[in-house]
């Protein structure tokens, strides 16, 4: 027995060994399976091809030269696809309402509070004038909402203070002028007011406060604006200190740190501190700072605390309590002081 192009031909007349046509025909079986996987890999290839070239989504293509040999010449007449008939199908709907709040004011569901400003803009009639004005009159008003914006606006407050002339005396005296949040600064509560919320709040630098304040008009310098918002700052510091302090009289206490960059190391690079923020039972939180890790800060911060102190398994906590009773540390838990 003889095996040629997976073809079993007999080539001797006699007997030939069982064993060795067994093999034979195994390897001609699988050679046979390996050349069906690859052709039907070949036409799985070669009809995504068709439908590129040739499918209704394919894009036009541009012929360059024209005596070129197509792709689809040599592949033969492919069928195009009948388009379907397009089927009509029709379906009832329920039609909804949109419901309003009680606190719409208009029926495009306008909302806004008494704190909103509201600029009134009288509308004229056109029949209100002229010679046939006597025979209109009104009899109510229709009003209607429009949400408008104003650019970052800024005013000045000029106070005008009368300068009195006592007669008798014919000595002078005038009113004096409202006391100002900083002796001899120009800027009013307001201002300051809005730089620390425009900067902390709403995450606008000063040299966008800067800019801002030059296109309305206003000349200031940048470093003025740091000055304001440093002084500003420290007039906040009884209320930080109250507020850390009422929050020293919960019972449990949540606290973590956080790493940041503030300060420069050299130039070009920062150093690094962290932020430790304190978390009271009241819903109040107070972000201490340090420029190390070390459990110094939290023996400082929580000086007076007695309690139970919820954190991470960060080993600067159990290290910083002093109570004896303090259970072995065992990752993130909780600890009494």
């Amino acid at each position: 027995m003889q095996v040629t192009d997976c073809t079993v031909k007999n080539t001797s007349s006699g007997a030939s060994d069982p064993e060795a046509l067994f093999r034979t025909l195994q390897a001609a079986k699988t050679e046979i399976d390996t050349l069906r996987q690859q052709l039907c890999q070949a036409r799985q290839q070669l009809d995504w091809f068709k439908r590129q070239l040739f499918g209704r989504k394919s894009e036009k293509r541009i012929i360059d030269n024209p005596h070129q040999l197509d792709l689809g010449e040599l592949l033969g007449d492919t069928p195009v696809p009948a388009e379907p008939e397009p089927e009509e199908i029709t379906y009832r709907r329920r039609k909804r309402t949109k419901q309003r709040s009680e606190d719409d004011v208009t029926d495009s569901g306008l909302r806004f509070g008494p704190e909103v400003p509201v600029e009134v803009i009288e509308l004229s009639a056109p029949q209100l004038e002229g010679p046939a004005a006597e025979q209109y009159e009104v009899i109510d008003y229709k009003i209607s909402h429009r949400l408008a914006q104003l650019p970052g606006s800024y005013v000045v407050m000029e106070y005008r203070r009368p300068i009195l002339k006592h007669k008798p005396s014919a000595r002078l005296m005038e009113v004096p002028a409202p006391s100002a949040v900083f002796e001899g600064s120009l800027a009013d509560v307001s201002l300051l007011a809005g730089l620390l919320v425009d900067k902390f709040c709403y995450h606008l630098p000063l040299y966008r406060q800067h800019q801002r304040l030059k296109d309305a008009g206003i000349t200031l310098s940048r470093s003025t604006l740091t000055n304001y918002v440093q002084r500003s700052i420290e007039l906040l510091q009884p209320i930080y200190d109250a507020q850390w302090q009422h929050i020293l009289q919960s019972r449990v206490l949540a606290m973590d740190e956080t790493p940041i960059k503030a300060g420069r190391k050299k130039k070009g690079q920062m150093k690094a501190s962290w932020y430790w923020p304190i978390y009271g039972e009241n819903d109040e939180i107070c972000f201490t700072w340090s420029d190390s890790r070390g459990s110094a800060h939290i023996e400082q911060q929580l000086e007076g605390f007695s309690g139970v102190l919820l954190s991470d398994g960060y080993a600067a906590y159990p290290a910083s309590l002093t109570d004896p009773l303090v259970p072995a540390f065992l990752g993130a838990g909780t600890w009494p002081r």
